[in-house]
């Protein structure tokens, strides 16, 4: 590929197909979220597009919107939603880890048979975490936990147990398995952040339960703290 090629392609794939803005109006709407659609609200008020009664109503639907798209449709007819975007407000992760990515030992494993196993706090997560509940229960809480890889791969078995996995509001969450006569649930999660940690789930519930989701309000510090480190190197090349 010739160099002219390489740079008009970039122009031709800057904006978002209709695939991925159906994804992302799909997605679960956070708190970020709806503070975003507040402030343009807020600012149509101020400028006179809304009345009071329509402002108190709006904000009143975007606090018991689930979607991205649930959100979109309280400021579709106002200009801000309008506005041209540089790109797609999220970055989607694969479903599944590239082959040969994760190796299959497990860095942890965290068993509970007739009792009780806890993960939680400020630990070090593996690439690889092994989560079995045989007549017991697994609780696995990433909110607090440090990431050391980009992508950790979270192995859930129940039997006639219950695993629950919760992870930060800023990573990324994907899930694959099923249920025998059991509950395999995990909500999707997309992160803003393309270098966010991805957390993938996978496993089977046999008349047990597996659940993973976001844990409300809570943030991943080595995000914010990779960034920081970024702007300090290029402030001390400039030095």
């Amino acid at each position: 590929m010739d160099l002219q090629k390489q740079q008009t392609e970039p122009s031709r794939q800057s904006a978002p197909g209709p695939a991925a803005t159906a994804r992302a109006t799909g997605l679960r709407a956070s708190d970020a979220d709806r503070d975003r659609i507040a402030d343009v609200l807020r600012d149509a008020l101020a400028e006179g597009r809304l009345t009071a009664d329509e402002h108190a109503e709006r904000v009143e639907g975007v606090l018991s919107a689930k979607t991205v798209g649930e959100l979109e449709v309280f400021i579709q007819d106002l200009p801000a939603a309008h506005q041209d975007r540089t790109g797609p407000a999220y970055t989607a992760a694969p479903h599944r880890p590239p082959a040969g990515e994760i190796p299959p030992r497990a860095d942890e494993n965290v068993v509970a048979v007739f009792s009780a196993a806890v993960r939680k706090g400020r630990w070090r997560a593996g690439r690889r975490l092994h989560a079995y509940a045989v007549f017991g229960s697994v609780e696995i809480d990433l909110s607090e936990a440090i990431f050391e890889y980009q992508q950790v791969v979270i192995k859930a078995v129940s039997v006639f147990g219950d695993v629950q996995i919760r992870v930060p509001e800023n990573v990324s969450l994907r899930g694959t398995g099923g249920g025998v006569l059991g509950n395999f649930e995990v909500t999707a999660l997309d992160s803003a952040d393309p270098q966010a940690p991805v957390v993938y789930v996978d496993g089977w519930a046999v008349l047990g339960n597996v659940e993973a989701r976001p844990k409300r309000g809570k943030l991943v510090a080595d995000i914010l703290d990779r960034v920081q480190r970024k702007v300090d190197k290029r402030l001390r090349k400039h030095l």
